[in-house]
């Protein structure tokens, strides 16, 4: 008999959890890409470093992180004496996977009058080789703070990198990682949902390749996209990013309707973040009572990556996680 087999299910399941997040003095965050169930059930749902902050914030003794390993990372990073826990080790990330270490390593001693601007999707060990983390509503306001004459090394996302270089007219060495999720999204396909809405803005985040920006009405992150969904006028909105953001905008305007932008097939599906879907309520489940999968950090790589946090955090704190959700 497998492991899931013995879990509870159902409302049993809902009260299991809820039973080890009060017993174990829990916080569960849970970010935007997750599943509903997970969402609705979440101490706070939101962008991958606000949540970090919020759950750092709490008299919380242990995080349990519905998300990707960077962010339980991160977790980590920011609240050292705090047990972290992820549901599924294997909830990884193509721009992870794309910057190995020791590649960015020589990437940057190549490169030695450059400073090193790395999105925060990104390994523990990437950090700790960085001047400053950013996040996508923090990369503006960072970048705009260097000067023009310091040159850049932007990764791994060079999409996002691409972004930033175009709209501050920046020449930055970018690494040549990329979402395999903002990836798939499919131009002719938007164009064809666009006909059949006329009129319906598209909001993007910056993630994606230039052919879906360029036809985007809105670039930003998952935050900046859910405020954007609260103000724009009509009632369709088109969304570039991973479908499962939407489940908020409809629970906070079931009034408008929301259409996930296509991918190459013709429909979102290929859009859902395969890492993201590891994640389930019975592994949630699993590892508030068994406190494992744990992350754990060697304390020098911990310091050396929290000092590129920092700086992003003292460059740009205001920007972070801005419409992220707490639990009603």
């Amino acid at each position: 008999m497998s492991i899931e087999n013995k879990l509870p299910t159902g409302t049993d399941l809902l009260a299991e959890i809820d039973r080890l997040r009060n017993e174990r003095n829990a916080v569960i965050l849970a970010h935007y890409y997750q599943k509903p169930d997970i969402q609705d059930l979440a101490d706070f749902v939101g962008d991958s470093l606000e949540l970090s902050r919020k759950a750092a914030e709490t008299d919380a003794d242990v995080i349990a992180f519905c998300g990707v390993k960077f962010m339980a990372d991160t977790a980590k990073i920011l609240s050292p004496e705090k047990i972290v826990v992820l549901p599924d080790m294997d909830a990884g990330c193509s721009l992870e996977d794309s910057c190995p270490p020791e590649k960015f390593k020589a990437f940057r001693e190549a490169h030695p009058d450059h400073i090193a601007l790395t999105y925060i999707n990104c390994s523990t060990e990437v950090k700790a080789l960085s001047d400053i983390i950013v996040t996508s509503s923090s990369a503006e306001t960072i970048i705009s703070q260097i000067p023009e004459d310091q040159p850049i090394i932007f990764g791994p996302d060079r999409h996002l990198g691409g972004y930033l270089s175009r709209k501050f007219n920046r020449d930055m060495l970018l690494w040549p990682g990329v979402c395999i999720v903002h990836e798939a999204f499919s131009e002719t396909e938007l164009m064809k949902l666009k006909e059949q809405h006329p009129g319906a803005p598209v909001a993007a985040h910056p993630e994606c390749p230039p052919t879906i920006i360029d036809h985007a009405d809105y670039v930003g992150s998952t935050s900046g996209i859910l405020q954007f969904a609260s103000t724009f006028e009509g009632d369709t909105l088109i969304v570039a990013t991973e479908p499962h953001i939407i489940h908020q905008m409809e629970k906070a305007l079931p009034q408008k309707n929301f259409i996930g932008a296509p991918g190459a097939d013709g429909n979102c599906s290929c859009n859902i973040c395969p890492y993201m879907a590891l994640n389930t309520m019975e592994k949630l489940y699993a590892c508030l009572r068994d406190l494992e999968p744990r992350i754990e950090i060697e304390e020098g790589l911990r310091l050396k990556a929290k000092q590129s946090l920092d700086r992003m955090l003292e460059m740009a704190s205001g920007t972070i996680g801005k419409g992220d959700l707490g639990r009603v």
